[in-house]
């Protein structure tokens, strides 16, 4: 008999049978069905009613009735039909048992006002009791057959990864079983992986627990056909400290779970999306080991909330991301300044769907015109500006050095300019670790831009003006636009190579949520002149990183895809630095974010130098242009650049230039 039973839930027609959760209406009719059932038992089994068929017949159907209509109001309100059945279990206990109890409850209660108002018990109490206690039983027998009918329907494991799940937790066991019980699921879990001692060849809930050793693990994968470990939101620290290398470097793909879904939509009706749809391959920015950002930081919350923020290249990756940020901090309004006519747009569509009440202006300008640049401040009055404006990549602006000094030079002294013209309470520069020690173009434009925001504090300040300004320096952004991450993804993608620039070059990294995170609060908190650095973790070997990224999408680094050596580019060194040789550092409240303690400059003196080398580029000689730049800002030393040529000429001609401009004590 059991035989028959499995062929015929082998059956094709139900494995075709293509829905995904049992129709809520089906499972309400059922419970009903079996509240009936169990109160017809206690009528034909019990010894409440006499042998009178008239009487006895309508004191049955109206009794059926009120023990029908109590259940299904009942069961109604609390939605006890509404769990996935394949899925759930505990749920399944606690709703079914409040429902058998509240209407325990009120069909005694319903009872006992029979007796006081007509002088007769509906039924005695005992039956109300059993007819609960059946009620329940049975229920959880009608879910358990649905549970294992669905189990019968899913068995077929063609076309199906087999997986490992990481742990033996009861997160790891019900993302196992979710797995396990999909219909038309992409996943067969064959067992839990842990990471604890103790015995082995033990089982959970029908799935072998599997001990992680590394000594092993290439064997267990082999022997049992593997094709990747599946882990959960629980594990991301445990991946994140290093575990994921030994999966990685032996080319076990990796597979994690974006979130346990309630599979309910807003509506509270079935979706036929699957928990397959929230398995996502790793990324490498999974795997930096970057600590959860705060978003509800309370001194941001005080400084931007209710105020006017004015944010330049409010469209690029870091100025998109100060503007998401902001609007969640309640700004009162949000000056989007960018010259990028696209990206504005864009960005303005998705302000409007996730920021619907935020007041957002757009505002087409260049920092280069001074003219247009004042304009928004006039306009506007900003309380904040956040200035994230520049040129930014290298070796683009080792090719236009000139371009370069009128963005990030002349651009961030317009806008400091009329932040200071405007009594703007806080201007915010974003700078870039490339500043430190500069050996290219870009990294010595953007130490001059905050060389002169920080001498232009200080000389207002000394006239008693309040202008805050504040500097802030981060390496690299996961995910920014024109960053390597990017770039090796659509490497790969072609089938490779994949190009880095020496095997030993070193970058640092985070993401642009916590960047930006931190510029905000680095800005409430700084009181002018501070250039804040951030604690950017330990820094990343861009070739391991490429490996890694091979890795994690299947494919096996210098066999599937070949990995390049091109050498450095112009500009770029092997090692960026946070902090010069000669800097020191102050803590903050938080222990992310710290104030470099820097030289400082006179401001007549940088008005003098900037001006020079603005007329330069101005002019097109970029001969001059580099040459004022180095003497200004001696620690600029070009690397692998045609401008190494200036270096060597300074040092021949003017040997003692390199001091010639002595800062001021700070």
């Amino acid at each position: 008999m059991e035989r028959l039973i499995y062929k015929l839930l082998d059956l094709r027609i139900f494995r075709s049978f293509k829905v995904r959760t049992t129709p809520r209406w089906i499972i309400l009719l059922l419970d009903m069905l079996i509240v009936m059932v169990s109160y017809a038992s206690t009528v034909f089994f019990g010894d409440i009613y006499s042998m009178h068929v008239v009487p006895v017949a309508i004191d049955i159907i109206v009794n059926a009735l009120i023990v029908l209509a109590v259940y299904f109001v009942v069961s109604y309100i609390s939605k006890s039909y509404t769990c996935v059945i394949r899925l759930s279990v505990i749920e399944d206990l606690y709703r079914i048992f409040m429902v058998i109890a509240v209407s325990t409850i009120l069909l005694a209660c319903i009872n006992i006002i029979f007796q006081v108002v007509g002088g007769k018990w509906l039924m005695k109490f005992w039956n109300i009791f059993v007819i609960g206690a059946l009620s329940f039983s049975l229920m959880m027998i009608e879910r358990l057959c649905i549970k294992y009918i669905y189990m019968r329907m899913n068995s077929a494991t063609e076309g199906r990864k087999r997986v490992l799940v990481l742990g033996t937790s009861f997160n790891s066991l019900f993302l196992a079983n979710a797995l396990k019980g999909e219909i038309g699921g992409k996943y067969l879990p064959v067992g839990l992986l842990s990471i604890k001692s103790g015995a082995e060849n033990t089982e959970i809930n029908g799935f072998k627990v599997y001990r992680y050793d590394p000594m092993t693990m290439n064997e267990l994968v082999a022997d049992n056909n593997i094709d990747a470990l599946i882990f959960d939101s629980k594990s991301n620290q445990l991946m994140k400290s290093g575990f994921a290398d030994f999966f990685i470097k032996n080319d076990i793909p990796l597979l994690a779970m974006n979130k346990v879904a309630e599979f309910e939509n807003e509506s509270g009706k079935d979706t036929n999306t699957g928990i397959s749809t929230y398995i996502k391959e790793v990324q490498i920015e999974d795997l930096l080991g970057r600590d959860p950002i705060v978003l509800n930081n309370p001194l941001v919350s005080q400084n931007i909330k209710g105020s006017c923020v004015l944010i330049t290249g409010a469209c690029g990756s870091i100025g998109s991301e100060i503007v998401r940020q902001v609007a969640n901090y309640a700004a009162s309004k949000i000056i989007l300044f960018d010259q990028a006519e696209t990206p504005m747009h864009d960005i303005s569509l998705e302000m409007k769907k996730s920021h619907p009440d935020a007041d957002i202006e757009l505002f087409m300008g260049d920092v280069r015109n001074r003219e247009r640049v004042e304009e928004a401040f006039d306009k506007f009055r900003p309380r904040f500006v956040f200035h994230a404006a520049a040129y930014k990549h290298v070796p683009m602006m080792e090719i236009n050095p000139t371009e370069a000094i009128l963005a990030n030079v002349m651009g961030t002294r317009n806008v400091a300019d009329m932040a200071l013209k405007y009594d703007v309470y806080k201007f915010v520069m974003i700078s870039t670790d490339k500043a430190v020690n500069p050996t290219n173009v870009m990294g010595c434009t953007k130490r001059l831009a905050e060389i002169y925001c920080q001498s232009l504090f200080f000389d207002a300040q000394s006239k008693g003006k309040k202008t805050q300004f504040i500097t802030t320096r981060f390496g690299n952004v996961l995910g920014s636009n024109g960053s390597v991450i990017p770039l090796f993804r659509k490497q790969i993608a072609a089938g490779g190579p994949v190009t880095v620039t020496h095997k030993d070059i070193i970058r640092y990294f985070m993401t642009i949520p916590e960047a930006c995170s931190l510029v905000l609060e680095a800005g409430c908190m700084g009181s002018g002149g501070e250039i804040y650095i951030f604690d950017m973790g330990e820094p990343v070997k861009i070739y391991e990183m490429a490996r890694r990224m091979i890795s994690l999408a299947g494919l096996k680094p210098d066999i599937d895809i070949k990995i390049e050596e091109i050498g450095l580019r112009p500009g770029e060194k092997l090692y960026e630095e946070l902090l010069n040789d000669k800097e020191k550092t102050t803590a903050t409240v938080n222990k992310k974010i710290m104030i470099a303690k820097v030289k400082t400059y006179n401001y007549k003196d940088v008005c003098d130098n900037i001006n020079s080398i603005i007329e330069h580029a101005h002019s097109g000689d970029v001969h001059g242009m580099i040459y004022a730049m180095k003497k200004f800002v001696p620690e600029y030393k070009s690397q692998h650049s045609r401008f190494e040529s200036i270096d060597k000429e300074i040092e021949s001609n003017h040997p003692s230039d390199q001091d010639a401009l002595q800062p001021l004590a700070e």
